[in-house]
């Protein structure tokens, strides 16, 4: 974390529950065009998604089954591509909740079911 991001940010970091690691780590990795790098700490593996300077998270197995419609919606940045990422989202196994839509004065949003179920939110100041 950086020290604009302990400063600045609420939000420092995230965590999503996951089903299929290398599924998820795949849909995420097409829809964010980031890298997403998979990690082992003693017997644990998880992924953690590219974050340099900015916030950042990872996705952890446990999940076990089932879509996930409550709880807090993450906002994920895809600035300049959400049409793209929304199609990568359909290809990599996510699920289309509400299409691209205008949220006023703070950009466009889509929201999906990620390939493991978890209701995501995709951003971009422009449509």
């Amino acid at each position: 974390m950086s020290n604009l991001n302990a400063k600045h940010n609420r939000v420092v970091w995230f965590d999503l529950s996951v089903v299929d690691l290398d599924r998820a780590i795949e849909f995420y990795q097409h829809v964010l065009a980031i890298n997403v790098s998979k990690e082992k700490f003693d017997q644990f593996e998880f992924a953690v998604l590219e974050h340099d300077e900015g916030n950042g998270g990872c996705l952890v197995p446990g999940k076990k089954e089932g879509k996930s419609s409550d709880g807090p919606l993450i906002y994920l940045n895809v600035d300049g591509r959400l049409k793209d990422a929304v199609s990568q989202a359909e290809q990599f196994g996510g699920e289309i909740i509400e299409d691209i839509h205008p949220i006023g004065p703070h950009g466009f949003r889509a929201i999906v079911f990620d390939s493991e179920g978890t209701r995501i939110c995709l951003h971009s100041e422009s449509n």
